[in-house]
């Protein structure tokens, strides 16, 4: 059985959607960071990031949402949540994928968490802040206009987890000034997305409720 450590709204969410619709079962632990326990003992022992989320699978210990997300997908071929190896569509699929960690997520962080590079200077932090949220904007323009050329979801017509990846980010970034469902090609694939049993699910196990994004 997986075991999958978590924080409700965290990177987690995004295996953890995974998950549901893999149908397979997992354990959910929880990772108190009201209590700063990503930093503790016991959970660096399984991750020395001490970030969330990690899963276990038997003897293996993955950290990294985008690195469990792949993991899950080639363990379970069948549930068709990514293209099989080799096709030029897993390359796209690995594309967007990617962007979604390496530069939509990495901009979302930073527009979070403006003082981990500022520290308490507020005009600094300000100012780190408002371009984070430029570039995750513009990032979530790039995503809207391949989707309005290839969607409605990023691989076409067919589900992939990079789907969920995106209502995970979508979540994090309603805040923002121009948010991700002020984009109309956006707003039908978090639509389609949020519609499936598996999305509910695994938010209301981690205790989420209302809109999802």
């Amino acid at each position: 059985m997986y075991q999958l450590h978590y924080f409700p709204s965290n990177a987690n969410a995004a295996p953890h959607m995974v998950l549901e619709e893999l149908g397979q079962a997992y354990e959910l632990v929880l990772v108190d960071r009201a209590n700063n326990a990503q930093k503790s003992e016991e959970y660096l022992a399984i991750n020395p990031n001490g970030r969330i989320p990690t899963l276990v699978d038997g003897g293996l210990v993955l950290s990294e949402a985008a690195a469990i997300v792949l993991h899950l997908v080639d363990q379970h071929p069948e549930a068709n949540l990514a293209p099989r190896i080799g096709a030029p569509e897993r390359a796209k699929f690995y594309q967007w994928l990617i962007f979604l960690t390496n530069s939509l997520q990495e901009e979302l962080m930073i527009w979070q968490y403006p003082d981990r590079l500022t520290g308490t200077e507020a005009a600094a932090t300000e100012i780190v802040r408002d371009g984070a949220e430029r570039r995750a904007g513009a990032y979530l323009d790039v995503i809207e206009q391949h989707l309005e050329t290839n969607g409605p979801l990023f691989l076409g017509d067919k589900l992939s987890a990079a789907d969920f990846y995106l209502v995970m980010l979508a979540r994090w970034a309603r805040p923002m000034s121009n948010p991700p469902r002020s984009r109309p090609h956006i707003a039908r694939l978090l639509d389609m997305v949020t519609a499936l049993p598996a999305v509910r699910r695994a938010y209301e196990h981690e205790g989420v409720t209302g809109e999802i994004c």
